[in-house]
């Protein structure tokens, strides 16, 4: 008997789908999913790899092309293996993540957040895409909305302490480097973090906040999206999509290039339209093709990654590598080569990757992110006379400041 819509016998197909004490979900059985009562969302283990699986929840129905939407994993940067893996329900209204073997290990469990005086609770999969553990009452235990991944549903919030992590790449569902989050000054900011570096791209760091409409004095730091298209956050952040008010099926997903974007689907082509998005430029977003690369951005064709002078991309099949230093190039050791180590990167339509913005505005907006490039260290005041030099960032000039052995 197949567990899509009841897990054990007795339980009528008109009931909602649960999980109850004692029962489990198989890796191994492909009809070992939960599915919400409106048939729009489901629940189980999806493949992320070779024999390799993530406890998820997806939209139900595929898209055009026979991809899953998935908008939730439990322990995304841990799958577990495609043998004897499960997800259960214990006694102890628990849920527990097994990796496979004689001995299996725990790779995730539920946080409750409520300690329930009664010892009955199931786990069920609501109509909104929340994944929750209630006891007989309704009470809830845990739910999957207070633990957010990469996608907000409709309805679903983003809290002090909650963040939206960027996918790595369009098939790799481990975390990424980019975020979305409440800041300390409670404004909602778009960041890059990685081990090398930290930047705020959106809003844009190089306008006070109050001038893009964002307000540091309400400390509730709560952020959501209505089913209708309406985002509202406590920050004063609001934007609808460009197909406002209710019918099509909604989600806000930070991609894996570090975009926000608001997706609507069209549900006769099963397809997601972008309906509003952060960054109508996407060179803007700090390492848009990686660590000390060079980014162009044409409207209407998209973004161009390349490497500057000296450089060649690290990784041929992913931008998100970056770019290396050539193996031809050699950088100066001494102070005698020290002052003509300069590097001249012409600008017509290009856009340096960057967590480092200049302060003066331009009539091209010049992002310089030379982390560890040639081991060159660039601070913001040489990322200032550089465009003061040439307004018109025709031509940059960036000058080496120190010399570290390379790495």
């Amino acid at each position: 008997m197949p567990l899509v819509l009841f897990l054990f016998l007795g339980l009528a197909s008109s009931d909602v789908p649960c999980l109850r004490q004692g029962s489990s979900l198989s890796v191994e059985n492909p009809d070992d999913v939960l599915v919400s009562a409106n048939g729009m969302f489901s629940a189980g283990f999806y493949p992320v790899g070779q024999n390799v699986y993530c406890f998820a929840i997806w939209f139900s129905k595929p898209c055009l092309d026979g991809s899953r939407t998935v908008v939730w994993t439990a322990k995304r940067d841990t799958p577990v293996n495609g043998r004897r893996s499960k997800l259960s329900m214990l006694e102890t209204n628990k849920i527990i993540l097994t990796d496979s073997g004689e001995d299996p290990t725990i790779i995730w469990m539920s946080k409750n957040t409520v300690k329930a005086k009664d010892s009955w609770s199931q786990l069920k999969l609501l109509d909104s895409g929340n994944l929750v553990l209630q006891t007989r009452t309704n009470l809830t235990l845990w739910q999957s909305f207070d633990s957010p991944t990469d996608t907000l549903l409709p309805g679903q919030p983003l809290t002090r302490h909650k963040q939206l992590v960027s996918a790595r790449s369009r098939t790799d569902y481990s975390s990424g480097k980019y975020k979305l989050l409440f800041d300390d000054d409670n404004v909602l900011r778009l960041v890059l973090d990685d081990p090398d570096t930290s930047s705020i791209y959106w809003p844009d760091s190089t306008m006070l906040d109050y001038l893009q409409g964002r307000s540091r004095y309400n400390d509730s730091k709560i952020a959501v999206l209505d089913s209708s298209g309406y985002f509202l956050s406590s920050d004063n952040t609001e934007f609808r999509s460009a197909d406002f008010g209710f019918g099509p099926l909604r989600r806000l997903t930070l991609d894996f290039d570090g975009n926000l974007r608001l997706y609507s689907l069209e549900e006769q082509q099963v397809v997601w339209f972008v309906t509003w998005q952060a960054m109508s430029n996407s060179c803007r977003i700090h390492e848009a093709c990686g660590p000390n690369s060079i980014c162009s951005y044409k409207p209407g064709s998209g973004p161009k990654c390349g490497c500057p002078p000296g450089c060649k991309m690290k990784n041929q099949r992913d931008w998100n590598n970056g770019c290396k230093r050539s193996s031809n190039f050699h950088a100066p050791t001494t102070m005698s080569t020290l002052s003509n180590s300069v590097m001249l990167i012409s600008l017509a339509t290009i856009t340096i990757s960057s967590g480092i913005t200049p302060s003066r505005s331009a009539s091209r907006i010049v992002w310089i992110h030379v982390v560890k490039l040639f081991n060159i260290d660039i601070t913001r005041k040489m990322v200032d006379i550089a465009v003061i030099q040439n307004g018109n960032c025709a031509m940059v000039i960036v000058t080496i400041a120190t010399v570290e052995p390379f790495t």
